[in-house]
């Protein structure tokens, strides 16, 4: 039997796989307490980040995609899919005929704003097994967000 070439003793050590399985169940639960609000998680994260951002002025589609670290055309897709169901507007920028800027309509501030709370007591409820370690894992997911991608 050919056995997988592999720096590590048990699959428990790596560190990749580790965050792999977590990842997927966290969004696992994040897509349960988000379906109520027929929301997905793609949908709610660029949702609340618009509305997080819309406080400093003008959105435009790329600097939101930027925020949430999401793909362009996939942030694109998305926008249209919440722009159907009346939750933002988007608008051709004045200045710049290739960008889009968007905003958050009322109908999709009030529906992020109920559904922030559930998913926050979801996050809550999912890393509270990390007790004094949150805070820590908090600053290493950090520095991980803000570190440049690895080279392909």
């Amino acid at each position: 039997m050919t056995r997988l070439a592999t720096g590590f003793d048990r699959s428990d050590d790596s560190t990749g796989l580790l965050l792999w399985q977590v990842t997927n169940r966290w969004q696992a639960a994040q897509r349960a307490t988000l379906k109520s609000f027929e929301l997905t998680h793609v949908q709610f994260v660029l949702l609340a980040s618009l509305t997080w951002l819309a406080t400093d002025g003008a959105v435009t589609q790329r600097a939101l995609a930027d925020h949430a670290a999401t793909d362009p055309m996939m942030t694109s897709q998305v926008l249209r899919a919440l722009e159907a169901r009346g939750l933002v507007a988007r608008l051709a920028h004045p200045d710049d005929r290739r960008a889009m800027l968007v905003s958050v309509t009322d109908s999709g501030a009030s529906l992020v704003n109920r559904a922030i709370g559930a998913v926050e007591r979801c996050d809550a409820e999912f890393f509270g097994p990390l007790g004094k370690l949150r805070e820590g894992f908090h600053a290493g997911l950090s520095l991980l967000a803000s570190s440049p991608p690895a080279p392909a």
